[in-house]
């Protein structure tokens, strides 16, 4: 099995600069303007133009504000704090500064287009940590 990441967003080129930018992918390829693939995590991101107001799943419109879902992405990165301050810089906000937990240290944040996402740097235990003993 392979796993790809597509993220809806208003402007791919906008976005290719966010991502490229916060997280240090490479652009693979371009399929025309409205269609990108980003290379650098496991799974290959695609950026899929789709205008607000425009139908997504089932009856739910497309909208870019921040919003809620119930599937996000954790970036894990060697240092938060400098994955936070990259993030910061290409136009994230910050929704929960970076704090420590039992499995490492971890900040939440929201792309330019309304998605959340965790910054994860897993302690030498990671989530073994959270195991009743």
């Amino acid at each position: 099995m392979t796993i790809l990441l597509n993220i809806d967003v208003p402007d791919a080129a906008q976005a290719t600069t966010f991502y490229t930018s916060a997280f240090g992918l490479t652009v693979g390829r371009r399929f025309g303007t409205d269609f990108v693939e980003l290379l650098g995590w496991p799974a290959p991101l695609y950026l899929l133009t789709k205008q607000a107001g425009t139908a997504g799943a089932g009856s739910d419109r497309r909208r870019y504000e921040r919003h809620w879902t119930p599937l996000h992405i954790d970036v894990v990165v060697d240092d938060v704090d400098a994955a936070v301050a990259r993030a910061l810089a290409a136009g994230a906000t910050l929704e929960a500064p970076a704090c420590d937990a039992p499995y490492g240290r971890i900040a939440m944040l929201a792309d330019p287009f309304g998605h959340g996402f965790c910054l994860l740097a897993f302690s030498a235990k990671g989530y073994d940590a959270l195991l009743e003993e």
